[in-house]
């Protein structure tokens, strides 16, 4: 059996890089973030993702806003998540089940939505190193939709000067995972069809 993955266990923030004994970072940081998000329209990357147990599982994340992400896992793993503009699904193809979530409920809004201002929920978290800027995103009017830290390397030739390099999901059982990414790429063609999946309990496709 595989354990239900990312966004529905949701939350790459190292423990070891945060210390809340630093002083405030400046608040133009969490600006640079809103700007960031708001310049990428597009995103492919391959992505690490730990769960709480330290079980370790891989694949590709393909993004585009407004609404739609697809995290394609390696072979052998029968699950898919993907959202289509409109729901969040989680595609279990071992037991033929699928779960769907409004968008809007979980703490992958803050990369789906171009429309959302981070800044009126959202805080800057201080790190360890200046390249890095950890930012948490938490709706205290629903703590139900759990909690998400996005962390970002400073990267003058990515959009809006940061590179996602992960985050760090909690859901609202505490329940941790930590996604990684690498060889992010931003703003190319994704067609809409890259967001199209099986349905396991009938044929076709949605």
């Amino acid at each position: 059996m595989f354990a239900r993955p990312l966004a529905f266990s949701l939350a790459l923030a190292a423990p070891a890089l945060i210390s809340a004994a630093e002083p405030a970072p400046a608040a133009g940081e969490l600006a640079q973030v809103q700007q960031h998000l708001t310049a990428v329209s597009s995103m492919t990357a391959g992505f690490a993702q730990t769960d709480r147990n330290g079980r370790t599982l891989t694949g590709t994340m393909t993004l585009k806003r407004p609404g739609k992400i697809r995290f394609q896992y390696q072979k052998g793993v029968p699950q898919l998540i993907v959202a289509d503009g409109r729901s969040l699904y989680f595609i279990d193809y071992q037991v033929r089940q699928v779960e769907r979530w409004p968008i809007g409920n979980s703490p992958l809004a803050v990369l789906l939505n171009p429309k959302k201002d981070i800044t009126k929920f959202a805080k800057v978290v201080p790190t360890g190193s200046p390249q890095l800027v950890s930012v948490e995103v938490h709706d205290s009017d629903h703590p139900e939709y759990g909690r998400i830290t996005l962390i970002f390397q400073k990267n003058a030739g990515a959009p809006g000067g940061l590179m996602l390099q992960g985050w760090v999901a909690l859901d609202s059982q505490n329940n941790r995972t930590t996604i990684r990414l690498s060889n992010q790429q931003f703003n190319a063609n994704i067609s809409d069809g890259a967001f199209r999946w099986n349905d396991p309990r009938r044929q076709g496709p949605r």
